[in-house]
């Protein structure tokens, strides 16, 4: 879909005053100032992300009072269960706080419920499980904070609950012995937008100081927070959680914990996918390597696998479970690729692709506000990324559905948005057609019965037409400046990889040309020829350029003319010891 694009306007002035007073380079200086950062104060900050950054634990509301109750429980010799999620933050999570609870000398498990068959959060079925088997603390990581009346049933079983979440508060707060969430309404945290791996960490860190009974923990605990480190910048990546703050400081120091304190699953994951000869870990490295790895255990119903993988000791044991888990990811691959092919062609088959069209007088879903769509053999594991991928394609909130083949449970839906469309309220608002729901703003779940599925699509679709704007429904491309490919040398892109950790919030810059040309014609790559390769040429200078996920684009690359203007990312390609400045393609238009 065409982007229109947004081009950072240049001040000369601003760019040399800064570039002066906070002693930075001056394509830093552009780029910082693109980020709404203009003095030297706060662009030093930005740039160095200091470990000593990170806030106390004490500074997180309820974190002592959660890490005083834990500590009597393993005082006291109690069971303790640690109730995580299946997705990579919550597998992080929960390998967090079990490692630390284990140094600790406590008598631990975790429980994960499983993704299709109980679906996200806290469950009573699961809490009379538990207490059956003499669990008598449970401690929830990235989850919990909505389980209203899953609360109140830990509380009749004679479970004391502790909480630590991240996700959006619901109208009331659940009972519990302790609640650790950094956007509690009664006492704000200076930074709310840790994940749950982000605060499983405050609370092993409180743990560890409380146990040392000083603020600077013994060594021993040291490198079990240095590993915790490393896997909460996983979390911290995985779950798209703004990189700005402490997340930033978490990710720059986690990336570097990642390979110098490596937990034995770490290292066989990050050797499985290729990243075991790196010498520096980057935040896309765990983006399109790791993090997707773990995702599809999760996905395939297996996340119990992935807490195993990073809380194992064994070497042995680590290799085959991330030879098993890149085997998931495998199939996970396989089965998006079909999903995304069926979602399409039935975008394609139905009138409008969304029940709205005639109101709209759209006919193709180019012009309509919204897609929901459902099938019975679309693996409800595997539709959130196709949502997400449908959503950017079209550029339009994206639900998608996967049924019941037998018509007896709900159907499982994902949901992803646009900016400025709110799926947590959108589906509050269209709450008397679901089974259920939650989630975020950009992203959500739901379940819903199949015979409420026509009313849900048109009362979704009818609101989306009513917030989404003719502006909203163009896709956006904000640029941050304009530049040259012989401008692009390997020094200029290392001063502007100081910017990293890049992620939500603090995205890789995006730099455009004009005046370019193919060297040659776009050769599709990777699995089903999703990538294009090619080579650009502006008055002599070339230069490859990858073009991910826009396989798409070849015919009409080919046949673009002559002369281009293209957006791209700039990165440094390290290969077989060799350095080399390559391109990202974003977009691009004939001219």
């Amino acid at each position: 879909m065409p982007k229109r694009w947004h081009i950072a306007a240049y001040d000369n002035q601003r760019t040399s005053d800064l570039q002066r007073s906070a002693g930075i380079p001056t394509v830093v200086a552009q780029l910082l100032l693109a980020r709404g950062i203009d003095d030297a104060a706060t662009a030093r900050h930005f740039l160095e992300a200091k470990f000593t950054g990170l806030r106390d634990p004490s500074e997180l509301p309820h974190t002592l009072a959660a890490a005083r109750l834990i500590l009597e429980a393993i005082k006291t010799n109690r069971q303790i269960t640690i109730y995580g999620d299946y997705d990579a933050d919550g597998m992080t999570s929960t390998a967090i706080l079990w490692r630390c609870l284990r140094q600790l000398g406590a008598k631990v498990d975790h429980y994960v419920p499983h993704r299709i068959d109980e679906g996200y959060g806290l469950n009573a079925d699961a809490l009379g499980k538990l207490a059956r088997r003499g669990t008598h603390l449970i401690i929830t990581v990235d989850c919990g904070i909505a389980s209203v009346a899953e609360a109140e049933v830990a509380t009749e079983l004679g479970l004391t609950l502790i909480i630590t979440d991240h996700h959006q508060l619901a109208s009331q707060l659940p009972r519990a012995a302790a609640l650790v969430h950094p956007n509690l309404p009664d006492a704000p945290y200076p930074f709310p937008g840790l994940c749950g791996a982000g605060v499983a960490l405050k609370l092993a860190w409180a743990l560890c100081q409380l146990a040392d009974q000083k603020q600077r923990v013994s060594a021993r605990h040291r490198a079990l927070l240095m590993q915790a480190v490393g896997l909460a910048a996983i979390g911290t990546v995985a779950d798209v959680v703004p990189l700005i703050d402490e997340n930033r400081i978490l990710v720059r120091h986690g990336l570097k914990c990642l390979t110098s304190h490596p937990t034995a699953g770490v290292t066989a994951l990050a050797r499985q996918a290729g990243l075991d000869q790196k010498e520096h870990l980057e935040g896309d490295d765990i983006g399109f390597s790791l993090a997707p790895r773990l995702n599809a255990a999760g996905r395939m119903g297996q996340a119990q696998l992935g807490i195993e993988l990073l809380t194992t000791e064994s070497p042995q044991r680590a290799q085959q479970l991330a030879t098993y888990i890149d085997e998931l990811n495998e199939q996970r691959k396989s089965l998006e690729r079909s999903i995304q092919l069926a979602a399409v062609k039935q975008i394609k088959g139905q009138p409008g692709a969304s029940s709205i069209s005639d109101k709209e007088g759209a006919s193709s879903p180019e012009r309509a506000s919204a897609l929901v769509l459902a099938h019975h053999q679309w693996h409800p594991g595997v539709i959130g990324i196709v949502a997400g991928r449908l959503a950017e394609k079209y550029h339009r909130p994206v639900v998608l559905v996967a049924t019941d083949p037998l018509g007896v449970r709900p159907g499982i839906g994902s949901a992803r948005s646009i900016p400025g469309f709110n799926l947590h309220a959108a589906l509050a608002t269209c709450g008397e057609h679901l089974v259920s729901h939650g989630g975020h703003a950009a992203a959500a779940g739901l379940k819903i019965e199949e015979n409420r599925l026509d009313a849900f699509r048109e009362a979704f679709c009818t609101l989306a037409s009513q917030q989404i704007s003719a502006e909203m429904r163009e896709a956006q491309l904000h640029i941050d400046a304009e530049t040259t490919l012989q401008s692009l040398t390997q020094q200029t892109v290392r001063q502007i990889e100081s910017l990293a950790p890049f992620g939500n919030g603090n995205t890789r810059p995006v730099l455009c040309a004009s005046n370019v040309r193919l060297a040659g014609p776009p050769r599709r790559i990777g699995s089903g020829g999703r990538h294009l390769s090619m080579t650009f040429d502006e008055h002599g200078v070339k230069m490859r350029a990858v073009a991910f996920g826009g396989g798409d684009w070849e015919e009409a690359l080919s046949q673009a003319g002559q002369r281009m203007a293209i957006a791209f990312r700039p990165v440094i390609n390290n290969w077989r010891g060799r350095s080399s400045v390559e391109i990202h393609l974003a977009d691009w238009r004939a001219e």
